[in-house]
């Protein structure tokens, strides 16, 4: 090459191909890190979250083995939520009744 100006053109177009060769490779490599990264992180947040699971079902356990209600019955996890809730209701509405009549009773 006689021209440096067409030399220094040709060489700059070659810096330049292996700088975005290099750059290419470097982004490849930094997200791959990032995409291993991320799976651990997940991988170890699933395990702990098991592991907490795991932890409460077993207090859970232990304590539905032991714990009553005032009205001698064993509580567990399997009872039916929604049927407590409508059994505290009833009570609820038990009490209002017994209380209204009290007070009717105690305004005379």
């Amino acid at each position: 090459m006689s021209n440096p100006l067409l030399q220094a053109f040709f060489v700059g177009r070659a810096a330049a191909e292996i700088l975005t060769e290099r750059l290419e490779f470097a982004i490849t490599d930094a997200l791959s890190e990032l995409g291993k990264w991320d799976a651990q992180t997940r991988e170890e947040l699933r395990h702990f979250t098991d592991e907490v699971i795991e932890r409460a079902n077993r207090a859970a356990d232990a304590a539905g083995a032991t714990q009553t209600t005032g009205y001698g019955e064993t509580s567990s996890a399997s009872v039916d939520l929604q049927a407590t809730i409508d059994e505290l209701r009833a009570e609820i509405a038990t009490l209002r009744t017994e209380l209204q009549r009290y007070r009717s009773g105690n305004s005379l």
